[in-house]
């Protein structure tokens, strides 16, 4: 179990505690405990196989624990709600390749994504208002993408589908954005303004990062889990873990 020093007023957005899983007598997660803090940025590291990828779809309810707790905003509990439900409740993935409405303008695939009554009769009579074109204004500039509104996704490159969508996911006002691999591909300049990118969503909702880059790790300045064989194995700042001996046997050193 792990302790949380809060206030009534102040849980943490995400709290995981003792959560198991096994997948045909592999242990995927065992026993992983952490908690990430409203408006906090987390990234998670950790060799292949460590569990990070199990661990996300835990927490959006793709897949189910054997046993643990996982909980969001203190009070809803993510082992009972199915992946849409977990969704509503304002948890945003993020997933290493890019899903974007290729054929659709960048600013099509935003409005396509806000966060509305997507029932038959409310789709038929949908209006954009001002407040959306305003939202979806702030969103083209918070991607770097605001002078290019009129592009064809498809024409984009990978690092700018990788904005895109994550600027989709930013419609529906997450307070939790989980993002994979996000530079994976990327060239050094979108891996930079992927940084800033995140740093600038982290200051309104929680994120949290899995990733390989550890340049990239390190630019994103913050909070640093490191996953070894289902559980957490060290946290705290990336040049602290740089000179912890078991991170490096496990997985800086290779």
């Amino acid at each position: 179990m792990i302790d949380y020093i809060g206030t009534a007023d102040r849980s943490p957005i995400l709290y995981l505690d003792g959560v198991s899983v096994t997948f045909d007598g592999f242990k995927a997660l065992n026993g992983l405990s952490f908690y990430v803090d409203p408006g906090e940025m987390r990234a998670i590291i950790g060799p292949n196989g460590a569990g990070k990828t199990t661990m996300m779809d835990i927490i959006t309810g793709k897949t189910r624990p054997d046993q643990g707790e996982v909980l969001f905003a203190g009070t809803h509990d993510l082992t009972r709600l199915d992946e849409t439900a977990i969704a509503n409740l304002g948890i945003g993935r993020k997933f290493q390749k890019p899903s974007v409405f290729e054929n659709q303008t960048i600013f099509e695939n935003l409005e396509l994504s806000l966060k509305a009554n997507r029932g038959v009769g409310a789709s038929l009579f949908f209006r954009l208002t001002g407040e959306n074109l305003d939202r979806i204004d702030e969103v083209l500039a918070i991607i770097a993408l605001d002078g290019a509104r009129n592009q064809i996704a498809g024409s984009l490159s990978h690092g700018q589908k990788q904005w895109l969508e994550i600027g989709m996911l930013l419609m529906q006002d997450p307070d939790l954005l989980l993002v994979d691999e996000p530079v994976a591909g990327m060239t050094d300049a979108e891996t930079e303004q992927t940084a800033i990118l995140l740093r600038e969503i982290s200051e309104t909702s929680s994120v949290v990062v899995v990733e390989h880059d550890m340049e990239f790790v390190r630019s994103l300045n913050t909070r640093v889990t490191v996953l070894n064989e289902g559980s957490v194995l060290a946290e705290g700042s990336l040049e602290t873990l740089q000179n912890n001996q078991q991170v490096i046997d496990v997985y800086l050193g290779r």
